[in-house]
């Protein structure tokens, strides 16, 4: 497909043909045979210099447990100049799934900071300091079908109770498509949040099928979105609205639809295989470790390995 897509172009447009890509905006591509990694070593490192944390002391997570920011914590306010390095990490999250949660979090803090979300982006640069090497690992698949891992965490904002809608794409080893954001709703249960969560994961598949497709990955099967709350799915199968359920706006039921269509398919997914998990709150190292692995996350030595 692209040694044709290469001779195409050479007969419209003047081009040469400098082979395997190795740089792209900001990310390194490490490419041989059977498996292509994708860091950005370089530029988390531009990181830590410009914001002098190069000598940090690097730690295993980057978040507290259990730990709840909130805009009314009552520390005091710090420079915005400085805390707009968060924005600057958000780039790091096109190859670093690992810090799309806290990042996306601290975001949130950006029109008044203070001095407890800006000790957690601290946190964060250290954690980037002991995991400068790491990205994301592709092999080939025999079979690839698309997969994805809903997930939510209810009422997780203490400043207006809202939750979180994470979602990650497989096609094959590797995560390719994942987020984490903020529902712009309050949820009023678990099944809610949860529903809300697999419908905005069913938007994005809609758009990954359509790209699938026109490349000639047609998905002859329904797509596979993996949830670990059976009410939710009970939801999205049955047609009917119960009184719990009547306030929640149209644009969801998109999901009935598409169930409805064939296209998707929630399944259930035991809460420990729940990979999506590691988007939606600060979790134990071991548990971290092992979400952050089973995604394809990982150090570019290990790579050479699997």
């Amino acid at each position: 497909m692209i040694l044709t897509f290469k001779k195409e172009m050479k007969k419209s447009f003047e081009m040469t043909d400098l082979g395997l890509l190795n740089f792209f905006v900001g990310m390194e591509v490490n490419q041989a045979e059977d498996r292509f990694f994708i860091s950005q070593t370089k530029y988390a490192r531009e990181i830590l210099k410009r914001f002098k944390m190069e000598n940090s002391k690097p730690i295993s997570t980057f978040l507290v447990l259990n730990e709840k920011l909130s805009k009314d914590d009552g520390s005091k306010e710090v420079d915005l100049k400085q805390y707009l390095l968060v924005g600057s990490l958000l780039y790091l999250t096109a190859t670093r799934l690992d810090l799309m949660f806290a990042i996306s979090l601290l975001s949130r803090f950006m029109s008044k900071p203070s001095e407890v979300p800006m000790g957690s982006v601290k946190r964060v640069l250290r954690y980037l300091k002991g995991t400068l090497d790491f990205g994301v690992l592709y092999q080939p698949c025999s079979d690839p079908r698309l997969i994805a891992y809903s997930d939510s965490d209810w009422a997780g904002s203490v400043d207006d109770m809202k939750s979180t809608s994470v979602y990650a794409f497989n096609f094959g080893p590797g995560v390719f498509s994942w987020n984490s954001k903020k529902q712009d709703i309050v949820a009023q249960s678990t099944a809610e949040a949860e529903y809300v969560a697999a419908s905005t994961a069913v938007n994005q598949f809609i758009w990954i099928r359509k790209i699938l497709d026109d490349l000639g990955y047609k998905q002859n099967e329904d797509t596979d979105v993996l949830v670990d709350n059976k009410s939710a799915i009970f939801i999205s199968k049955n047609p009917v609205s119960f009184g719990n359920t009547k306030h929640m706006k149209i644009r969801y039921y998109a999901l009935r639809d598409t169930h409805q269509k064939k296209e998707v398919s929630l399944v259930h997914c035991p809460f420990e295989f729940q990979l999506a998990d590691i988007l939606t709150k600060a979790l134990p190292t071991s548990r971290f470790e092992f979400l952050r692995l089973k995604l394809g996350v990982m150090p570019k030595s290990l790579k050479e390995e699997c």
